[in-house]
């Protein structure tokens, strides 16, 4: 039996379609209507036979765009994460421009008391809503020092959110301005290529689920095509960078087909350890086995796989310290150099869908889902069982899945922090001769747990023999140093170059 929740989704749309459709059909005439030589006709039998095929049409027209805005929604806060924790790591604030911006203006400058000049009076209220606003959350604070400064976001007023009205102010810029097409571009290449990259992120969610009744498709391989789909994006890179007839854009183009090309084949091979340690194909198999058959995390099972799934979605989507095939110190913007407006502000968009869906997927394969951390151990505490037996079961998965989600973006924006920017050679070593011998080792794990030790349930010493055993693998690799390695700075991940680089070497 399937995992569910009170947020029944699907539940809801099917049974609200389908008496639509049954009120429909009982309200049409029963008797048959003559049309002279072209005999007659009953709307009610024609209207019966392709009730069943509309239902199914409707209903999923209905649950696309429920999850297209779901995801629309919720990928706000992505941003929001981005700019604020970033800003924490790197010690400063961050963006400030909040709601605020909108009545006491930004560094003291507004328009005036422009609805002054409305006609008929129009503007007095809005003076009023202005004035109520400023007197409760404007300049003025009992500190002296904030009311000097002006900034009241972090003093009393942090439910509006600082930063959050500066996305919507780039949305606005980059909507507005022009698109320009280089002018010995291969102009349908160059229009086609965002196309590809936005349409192939979009469908990729068409197969993940956000809780176990919201979801748009769940064929029996939802892995293997979103997988598929989630590939086809780098050739729209690819081709962006080549058509924009810039050599930034084209170097740009192929260090990300190049880079991809060795993430791709190590990603893949994880996923498909996740889905032999799982039994399925299924996406929503793959999370009512943590839930329910295993009643263990894949990620207490596979932490190797947890951690290349992690580096190389990091990898996929080309963000720090991965993001060679943009590197705007070198190559201005990459392979999207040329591209302004709207445009680049959807493909920068992509950018964070992506990376949102890798978080999503991590959640999915690694984390339970929409299960609670420990839920099962938790409502079977003495006393206090009870109420987390209530949480769980007022909590919708959505909220679990998203929280972990987003989580697991921060831990992105960690690594941003982080790390530095690595060589391209670096780079494609790094995927070539590490992480791909590192998943054929995660799935050979995944094949000797799922054939040896599964039996209906997983022997109680296994989850924590392979976490700790890997914790414990992890600190000897980490304390461990090669002198030599690092007087040399032949070390993969090290940027020091002591000497120019030149064809046929490479320091």
């Amino acid at each position: 039996m399937a995992s569910s929740d009170w947020l029944n989704i699907r539940g809801w749309m099917g049974s609200i379609i389908g008496w639509t459709l049954d009120k429909t059909h009982n309200l049409m005439p029963s008797s048959d209507i003559g049309l002279g030589p072209l005999g007659s006709i009953n709307l009610q039998e024609t209207f019966s036979s392709i009730q069943p095929g509309l239902h199914i049409f409707i209903f999923t027209s209905v649950m696309c765009t429920v999850v297209f805005a779901t995801m629309m929604i919720t990928l706000i806060i992505v941003p929001y994460i981005e700019r604020k924790f970033i800003g924490r790591l790197m010690d400063r604030f961050g963006n400030t421009m909040s709601a605020r911006s909108l009545w006491v203006g930004e560094g003291g400058v507004t328009a005036g008391e422009w609805w002054n000049a409305l006609p008929f009076g129009l503007g007095a209220p809005i003076g009023a809503v202005n004035r109520a606003l400023n007197k409760n959350f404007g300049n003025d604070h009992h500190t002296e020092s904030v009311t000097r400064v002006g900034d009241r976001g972090y003093h009393g007023i942090w439910f509006l959110l600082p930063g959050f009205v500066a996305a919507v102010a780039d949305f606005v810029k980059f909507n507005t301005k022009a698109h320009i097409v280089p002018e010995k571009a291969d102009r349908l290449v160059f229009e086609v290529a965002p196309v590809i990259i936005i349409s192939t992120t979009v469908m990729v969610y068409a197969f993940i689920p956000f809780g176990p009744h919201i979801w748009a498709a769940n064929p029996e391989l939802s892995l293997v095509f979103m997988m598929a789909i989630f590939g086809v994006a780098p050739l729209g890179v690819f081709f962006a960078g080549w058509a924009s007839n810039n050599k930034y854009t084209l170097i740009g183009g192929m260090r990300s087909a190049a880079q991809l090309t060795a993430y791709e084949i190590p990603l893949l091979v994880t996923v498909l350890g996740i889905a032999v340690l799982s039994g399925s194909f299924n996406i929503i198999e793959i999370v009512d086995f943590q839930i329910q058959s295993s009643d263990t995390w894949n990620i207490f099972l596979l932490p190797l796989g947890a951690v290349l799934f992690i580096v190389t979605m990091i990898a996929e989507v080309e963000r720090i310290p991965f993001d060679m095939p943009e590197a705007e110190a070198e190559l201005v913007e990459g392979w999207w150099t040329e591209y302004g407006g709207i445009r680049w502000g959807l493909m920068f968009a992509v950018e964070m869908m992506r990376a949102y869906a890798a978080c999503i997927l991590f959640a999915l394969f690694f984390l339970g889902g929409w299960e609670l951390p420990f839920q099962d151990t938790l409502i079977g505490l003495p006393f206090v069982g009870g109420l987390f037996a209530f949480l769980a079961k007022m909590t919708p998965g959505i909220a679990i899945l998203l929280i972990k989600a987003y989580l697991m973006f921060a831990l992105f924006v960690w690594v941003r922090a982080s790390l530095h920017r690595i060589r391209t050679d670096q780079i494609l070593e790094f995927g070539w001769r590490y992480l791909l011998p590192l998943s054929i080792l995660n799935l050979a794990l995944a094949m000797i747990m799922r054939v040896a030790f599964w039996d209906g349930a997983w022997p109680f010493w296994l989850a924590p023999v392979m976490t700790l055993g890997s914790l414990a693998i992890f600190v000897v690799l980490a304390i461990d140093e090669d002198k030599e390695a690092l007087e040399s700075s032949n070390r993969i991940y090290h940027t020091q170059t002591l000497d120019k680089a030149y064809p046929g070497r490479r320091e």
